[in-house]
């Protein structure tokens, strides 16, 4: 019998390596298509395909399909003013501070002079409010998001931090960290022309206010009746068609018209948006009105596209 040359101990080590490497590699790498099968029943969110987007034809815009990691915009991407979209802040940062589960009414939150002083001065958006009356948190921020209140939150703003001023540092401090860094906060309500963002940032604050279900819950309902106000309405007149869902609207002369969205898809995720600067130095009513008529265009082109399913490039 012929005998084998000895082999060295290092290169039958090294064999043995290169085998066993071979053998963990085939257990652990898929085929590419199987990858793809893999990732679809894992629930991966499909992408927005980029092309013929029904964009705005002015202003600023952003989308993307939550979960998915893509981010489409449209638009230059500078700062403007947002008017009551700085609501939603406000909103995530009292949630922030003082949370509540589902079904929960909160602490009751006495009304202060100031508020009820507020209500109907200066042309801004208001309510009715009763000096002394105590309100509980759910009901504020009902009045804050749905008729867009700007006396509340100015109050809610005091209850949190003691001072409007101290409260928009908070809302700032937010802001800086959900990544805005194009984000200015210089009031609770919106209401002035220095509170400015863009289309992009907004879409990170309505990612995160949307995971909370008490914001969730209510700026997804058209109505509401809040004991000693009576009934108040969204004025975000898109709920309840081409599927969506929330948020919040803000218009002002220097700002125009802007709308910040959910809308659900035919799947289990959301598509979120944000128009900006619709019909701005025009008037209110106006500019809101091209903001929802641009958001509807928007978001109807884009449920009715195609979704890839690639990987994030």
């Amino acid at each position: 019998m012929l005998s084998l040359p000895s082999v060295p101990h290092r290169v039958r080590t090294a064999v043995g390596a290169l085998l066993l490497l071979a053998a963990l590699t085939a257990l652990v790498v898929l085929p590419r298509s199987d990858r793809g099968t893999a990732a679809r029943q894992d629930g991966a969110p499909t992408r927005i395909t980029d092309g013929d987007i029904p964009w705005p034809g002015e202003g600023q815009a952003a989308v993307t399909l939550e979960g998915s990691g893509q981010v489409l915009t449209h638009g230059a991407q500078r700062p403007v003013p947002i008017a009551s979209l700085a609501k939603v802040m406000t909103a995530y940062v009292v949630l922030t501070g003082h949370p509540l589960r589902p079904g929960e009414e909160g602490p009751r939150i006495e009304v202060d002079r100031q508020a009820a002083h507020e209500a109907g001065v200066g042309g801004e958006s208001t309510v009715v409010v009763t000096p002394g009356d105590r309100r509980t948190e759910r009901e504020l921020l009902q009045l804050l998001l749905l008729p867009s209140a700007n006396n509340i939150a100015r109050l809610l703003a005091r209850w949190d931090a003691g001072s409007e001023e101290a409260f928009v540092r908070k809302m700032q401090r937010a802001a800086h960290d959900l990544g805005m860094r194009d984000t200015t906060y210089t009031d609770a309500g919106g209401i002035e022309p220095t509170t400015t963002s863009t289309a992009a940032d907004q879409l990170k604050l309505a990612r995160e206010a949307m995971r909370l279900p008490v914001l969730r819950d209510i700026v997804s309902t058209r109505e509401a009746t809040v004991p000693g106000v009576g009934r108040v309405a969204n004025s975000n007149t898109l709920l309840g068609t081409s599927g969506v869902v929330g948020l919040k609207t803000g218009s002002t002369t220097p700002a125009g018209g802007n709308l910040l969205w959910a809308a659900k898809t035919d799947g289990t995720h959301l598509l979120l948006g944000a128009v900006l600067h619709q019909r701005a130095h025009t008037t209110p009513a106006e500019g809101l009105t091209a903001a929802l008529e641009a958001s509807r265009a928007l978001i109807d082109g884009l449920r009715a596209r195609p979704r890839s399913t690639g990987s994030e490039g």
